[in-house]
């Protein structure tokens, strides 16, 4: 009973994660037709992040303020979370798109997985079988296919080393927040982060220098005109809010390892919701890899064990 138990959470966990990442995964069109109008990848990116932070802390703060109250020893957590695992990894892997072509960026910063892997392996000095290798070494292969990293490939020192970092940034997405998940309030926990995050964000793209006259500007999303101020909102609260949230639920009973493999799912979505509501086709060799990565993924989920329910939680 005990061993079942375990894998209904584990089933309810996987669950919370890819909702996640099909939820994250929705970002890419959404911004791609607000950019369509005029608007900077760093404008997107900022107007997004503090959009979703001032719509999120004050709905905790009035119906769910017991999940704001951290002890001051949680003030790293805190920060490494909104710093790495917000900022982090939006603005360095614009700072890659920007400079290498959007499939290598891809596949830099889905080299997570490996160092969480790593992570795991030697610091925690946990014993990964050969199978979760070998699933992460598919996902990451897959995803070279979806990506298609070979065409129009050239290496910047600048664009590589900014991917590799949101790679690392993500790598600590996952781990500190399953540190932080394990412990606190996930809601509180997304609602600090993402405050944080917007005020790393806004340093970089102050919301003064954004492009406001554009935000009734008609974006187009699968043939239907919406107005820019529209999509953003839908950006901030389907595409950030609701699959950081999501993200952490998952992490209480989830592995980071594990994770962070599932995260392969959004580039996958993100091409499907491409071809839908952009009408970006997918080839044969995407679809082979995007096999090759849900297999590599499976692998992974069936390897690693179910991991025990931590007691100490903050209610």
């Amino acid at each position: 009973m005990e061993h079942a138990g375990r894998v209904s959470i584990r089933a309810r966990a996987t669950g919370w994660s890819l909702a996640s990442w099909v939820l994250f995964a929705s970002s890419g069109p959404l911004a791609k037709a607000v950019m369509g109008t005029g608007w900077s990848p760093a404008a997107v990116t900022a107007a997004r992040t503090v959009l979703a932070a001032v719509l999120l802390v004050p709905i905790v703060a009035v119906l769910r303020p017991r999940a704001l109250r951290f002890r001051r020893t949680d003030l790293w957590l805190l920060l490494g979370y909104g710093v790495v695992g917000v900022a982090g990894v939006q603005l360095l892997f614009f700072v890659a798109v920007a400079r290498v072509p959007v499939g290598l960026a891809m596949v830099l910063v889905n080299l997570a997985p490996a160092l969480v892997a790593l992570w795991v392996r030697i610091v925690r000095r946990t014993r990964l079988t050969g199978s979760v290798w070998l699933g992460i070494s598919l996902a990451g292969g897959g995803l070279g296919l979806v990506a298609q990293v070979w065409q129009g490939a050239q290496l910047d020192v600048l664009g590589v080393a900014a991917g590799l970092g949101s790679a690392i940034c993500s790598a600590g997405y996952f781990l500190l927040g399953e540190h932080g998940a394990s412990r606190h309030d996930p809601v509180g926990l997304t609602a600090v982060g993402l405050a944080i995050g917007a005020v790393v964000v806004a340093m970089f793209t102050p919301p003064w220098t954004l492009p406001s006259q554009l935000l009734a500007a008609p974006a187009v999303l699968a043939g239907l005109r919406a107005p820019v101020w529209l999509v953003l909102l839908v950006l901030a609260v389907a595409a950030t809010v609701l699959p950081y949230l999501a993200g952490l639920r998952a992490l209480r009973d989830l592995p980071s390892a594990l994770a962070s493999v599932l995260a392969v799912v959004e580039p996958l979505v993100a091409a499907v919701l491409a071809w839908l509501l952009l009408g970006q086709s997918l080839g044969l060799t995407q679809i082979v890899g995007a096999v090759i990565m849900l297999i590599g993924a499976m692998l992974v989920q069936l390897s690693l064990p179910c991991r025990k329910r931590h007691t100490d939680r903050t209610p």
